[in-house]
């Protein structure tokens, strides 16, 4: 670009900078879904973006990808990459591309959003290996930077080890990607690093170069970390926008992935956050926050787990609420008056406010900052949750939990070993039976009106997903909270230790599970208050910050 030059009083020469450097690019960066799903090569290694349910997941370019295997049956062999699961149970998301023959091999964490996904990793028609979400996010950070790969210890000891299952979701795969080394005496399973050959991310909007903004998001994600993974190892990286602007309409503070990392552009046909909200201001932190008001959780059992696991709560705990029942503490937090005593924390990278349920999993309404996930992970990781409140599918007599195949279904761990493995203290949420229990709750007590139709305390599980003896070793707090019972991980296993009122302790407790639990001492009885359809008076605990103990050996 021709500058025009002028000379300074003090004799040196000024130079011109226009507000948008011209040039960058000599075409268009916009180009059709088709094409842009032409741009995957027969064995292409696909790193697909999204952060759960449909958060930032490329819906037109996975739905175009299908077409061109519909098409003319390519590309073929491929094997795909992602960090959450990616669907909304109806079809969408990468359930597009869960066709065998166009794809090889899946390494995911989590697969239960996506039916065809986990019919065809069920029926051994592709490979899938289910990986902690960490794993995979903090990954593609080695792969960008060319180092030898990813070491961490979270998943030593549960059945991503490669002495155990080594992450296989099927008897089709043959083998995992991890090793167990030694370095200076401690074990770390070492992940090597591969190549990505194409990154498919959605965000907000592109400007004509290629900068990529994210200011109508719920999160961030790890999409910066993808793109320069596919960049330095000479993949494509093509992004789905909900709307193309002009150079220089993104203030430089906005980007999130510069034109230097972004090969094309493709118009969305699906612009929605999640699979249930097209559009929320209040989840994506573009503007400052103002007071506003959400619907209360329903008075029953999934309450009432939730304010037991709440009661383990301290002031200035820095914590994780995972899906399903334990995503409710959030609710209980709010309606008792101090969910701003608190930071709630979604791995997602979401730090404060309220934290989304169901299908807006992985939001938070009215948060107080919003980072990337790889960062995030990185916080867990290193032993920075002072709590988490997690689900189960299975707990077993020593106290391990499975939460990655249930019912023979594929469902991967997602972000539950990293959160798990190192929180200070761990509740584990959900029902002592699952299918079809009814119960009724009210007057302060419970009564079971019909049972679940299979045991979730079982004698042992098969994909331990999170380690009783790893917990027993670092002095992990550790209790499981359902309905009825709360249990408390000991030296020997699971302890009874409290009971619910109206509840009989050997028909409706011990009679239904796969093993009897240790009792010490006759069980106290829950917290009638659980039981009442009114505010609890839950209050927090006094700060950790003011104890003498340790906490958790990192």
């Amino acid at each position: 670009m021709h500058q025009r030059l002028r000379r300074g009083r003090d004799g040196v020469t000024e130079l011109n900078l226009g507000a948008v450097p011209n040039g960058i690019r000599d075409r268009t960066v916009v180009c059709s879904p088709a094409e842009g799903a032409d741009l995957i090569a027969p064995g292409a290694v696909v790193a697909v973006g999204g952060t759960g349910s449909l958060l930032q997941v490329p819906e037109t370019l996975l739905a175009a990808v299908e077409d061109r295997w519909l098409r003319n049956g390519t590309p073929t062999d491929l094997v795909v990459v992602h960090v959450m699961g990616l669907g909304d149970h109806e079809g969408r998301g990468i359930d597009h591309i869960a066709i065998p023959g166009l794809v090889r091999r899946f390494i995911g964490s989590h697969f239960v959003l996506s039916p065809r996904q986990q019919a065809v990793i069920a029926a051994n028609q592709v490979e899938a290996i289910g990986l902690p979400a960490g794993t995979i996010s903090l990954l593609y950070r080695e792969i960008a930077a060319r180092r030898p790969g990813l070491f961490t210890d979270i998943g030593l000891d549960t059945f991503v080890d490669p002495r155990r299952q080594w992450g296989r979701m099927n008897t089709r795969t043959t083998a995992g990607v991890s090793e167990v080394v030694t370095i200076g005496g401690q074990e770390w399973l070492h992940y090597p690093r591969f190549d990505v050959d194409v990154a498919l991310l959605r965000a907000s909007e592109a400007d004509a170069d290629g900068n990529i903004a994210m200011d109508d998001e719920a999160a961030i994600g790890d999409n910066l970390a993808i793109a320069q993974a596919a960049h330095n190892s000479g993949g494509i990286v093509v992004v789905e926008v909900k709307r193309c602007v002009e150079r220089g309409t993104i203030p430089a503070a906005r980007v999130r992935i510069p034109a230097a990392l972004v090969d094309h552009v493709v118009l969305t046909d699906y612009p929605y956050q999640t699979p249930i909200t097209v559009s929320d201001p209040r989840r994506t932190g573009a503007t400052p926050n103002a007071s506003t008001t959400v619907a209360g959780l329903p008075f029953d059992v999934r309450k009432v787990v939730a304010r037991r696991a709440a009661m383990e709560l301290h002031d200035g705990d820095l914590a994780n609420l995972g899906v399903g029942m334990a995503n409710g503490i959030s609710y209980v937090a709010l309606e008792e008056g101090f969910l701003n005593r608190v930071t709630l924390t979604v791995e997602q990278g979401i730090f404060g406010g309220l934290p989304g349920v169901g299908l807006d999993s992985g939001t938070a309404i009215n948060p107080s900052a919003i980072v990337d996930m790889p960062s995030t992970f990185d916080l867990y990781d290193g032993g920075g949750l002072d709590f988490a409140g997690l689900a189960f599918a299975e707990v077993d007599r020593m106290g391990n939990v499975n939460v990655a195949v249930a019912g023979g279904k594929p469902i991967g761990p997602g972000g539950f070993i990293d959160i798990s493995q190192k929180a200070r203290t761990v509740v584990f949420c959900g029902t002592l039976r699952g299918g079809g229990l009814e119960a009724d709750v009210g007057d302060g007590a419970l009564r079971i009106s019909r049972d679940g139709r299979y045991a979730k305390f079982v004698d042992a599980v098969d994909y331990v997903s999170f380690s009783a003896d790893r917990a027993r070793r670092t002095g992990q707090r550790v209790l499981y909270v359902t309905e009825r019972a709360v249990f408390a991980l000991g030296e020997d296993g699971v302890e009874l230790v409290e009971i619910a009122p109206g509840v009989d302790l050997r028909r409706d407790v011990l009679g239904q599970m796969g093993f009897t639990p240790i009792m010490r001492h006759p069980p106290r009885q829950m917290d009638q208050r659980l039981f009442l359809p009114a505010a609890a008076g839950i209050a927090p605990h006094p700060s950790r910050r003011g104890s003498t103990t340790q906490g958790v050996s990192r």
